[in-house]
């Protein structure tokens, strides 16, 4: 078990602080063993039934390219399942990390590196897709997303590689990041930037089948994917384009209503824009998706071309929602998360002290609202409880629940000498599972999974 010691900085806040009050919580150490980290990397990690959290086991020097299993730990029991493992893994691949359950079906996706890997031609970013692996047939890779990298390419296939995928509240989309391994290719021969982060969604509408190539580059997927945000290399100061999207999360279980009083899938994501001076702005976005995306929009092909990235279908629409560039601290930070209903997005941003808060805005539009005012950083971005009302952060390297639109705080968990990380809340509302790195010995330490039960 963890040694935990309160430390005097965070008593003299808790003195001087008469908007917090302290409701200390039993933090319940899950994973025990210490010869491996547990890593939750921030994503959905509770089964529907809240009974599992999912995770990988990659090293800080290694990565996921020198990752080989995927887990996953009984929060009553301790019980370990073994979800995937790859059994000639190397230093440089293929890979397998960063994995997210299913909300509706016991279900996990996650990063896959591509099987033909070497040490001349490792894991990369733009080398990977996302697997899914269902509970009743572990060790099952079903390919979600199709990679063909072989022109003509296909529609409904990708290019590159996936990250960060995230299955929508319905069940029926997974989100990414995403990098390009035909613009990685041309930005190398060129000189030129062409290799630009951006987001997809994928949906289960029909397998997507790519003919093989020789070098195993091409991967047949059982989703149809497309990207659905537009990126470019040189945005024009002080407009809306953006030259990097990343931070993404579904808005909502099942989207949000829009002005029109229509439900709409989107996600939210931090966008990278010019500012006037030509500086780069990291702003709040959301994208709003069709629910059909087969169809070809005006700005090119949906598989893209040999000089050109994927293009969205026709009915995306992406938009601004903050504007921090005019401000003395200008932009925002870390994954955008939405209220169940959609109605809210949460984020971080400076203060007008310099002080990284956490925000929220309204997923149609207005003005951000600060909702911390700490006198040192937020330490993570915000989880939301499922009623919506409240939300979970890390600040003075503890746990912190607060409720919008309310000045009062209330730690749940004792500072200690370094921050939890990677929050998760369960479905039901009722846990809060999350990292620690504990000592291994005098030098090193690995990280662990920790729970704490709520009222």
């Amino acid at each position: 078990m963890r040694t935990t010691t309160i430390i005097f900085s965070f008593l003299t806040v808790l003195l001087a602080c008469r908007c917090q009050s302290v409701e200390f919580k039993e933090e319940i150490q899950l994973t025990m063993d210490s010869s491996y980290n547990h890593d939750l990397d921030n994503n959905d990690n509770f089964s529907p039934d809240d009974q599992w959290l999912v995770y990988d086991i990659r090293t800080e020097e290694g990565g996921i390219g020198a990752c080989n299993r995927i887990e996953k730990v009984n929060v009553n029991t301790g019980e370990k399942v073994t979800m995937y493992e790859l059994s000639q893994n190397t230093s440089y691949g293929p890979g397998v990390g960063a994995v997210s359950y299913s909300h509706r079906e016991n279900s996990v996706v996650f990063i896959h590196g591509l099987m033909n890997v070497t040490e001349e031609n490792p894991y990369q970013q733009w080398r990977r897709t996302g697997v899914i692996v269902d509970d009743a047939h572990p060790g099952t890779p079903i390919y979600m997303d199709a990679r063909d990298i072989t022109f003509p390419f296909t529609p409904g296939a990708l290019r590159g590689g996936t990250h960060r995928h995230e299955w929508s509240g319905d069940g029926q989309w997974i989100g990414f990041t995403y990098n390009d391994a035909i613009m990685k290719a041309l930005e190398d021969s060129t000189g030129q930037i062409y290799n630009l982060r951006t987001i997809g969604v994928s949906r289960k509408i029909k397998p997507v089948v790519v003919e093989e190539d020789p070098d195993g580059e091409n991967v047949s997927g059982e989703w149809f994917s497309a990207l659905v945000v537009k990126v470019v290399s040189q945005p024009k100061p002080g407009s809306d384009d953006i030259s990097r999207a990343a931070g993404d999360s579904w808005v909502g279980t099942s989207g949000y209503v829009d002005e029109s009083g229509r439900k709409q899938i989107a996600r939210a994501f931090i966008g990278t824009v010019k500012d006037i001076n030509g500086n780069d702005v990291d702003e709040v976005f959301v994208v709003d998706i069709p629910e059909d995306i087969t169809v070809p929009g005006n700005n090119g092909p949906l598989e893209g071309t040999p000089v050109n990235m994927p293009s969205p279908p026709a009915g995306t629409h992406q938009r601004r929602l903050t504007y921090t560039a005019k401000s003395q601290f200008p932009g925002c930070t870390g994954v955008v998360r939405s209220t169940p209903d959609g109605s809210l997005l949460a984020f971080r941003a400076l203060d007008d002290q310099g002080i990284r808060q956490i925000f929220t805005i309204s997923s149609v539009g207005g003005e951000p609202v600060q909702q911390t005012h700490h006198n040192s950083e937020v330490q993570s971005g915000a989880r939301w409880h499922p009623d919506g009302k409240r939300f979970f952060y890390v600040w003075n390297n503890s746990i912190v629940m607060k409720e919008v639109g309310k000045e009062t705080f209330t730690t749940l968990t004792k500072p200690t000498n370094q921050p939890p990380a990677d929050l998760v809340i369960s479905h039901d509302g009722s846990m809060i599972a999350y990292n620690y790195l504990v000592p291994r010995n005098s030098e090193n330490q690995t990280k662990q999974i920790f729970l704490i039960h709520l009222d």
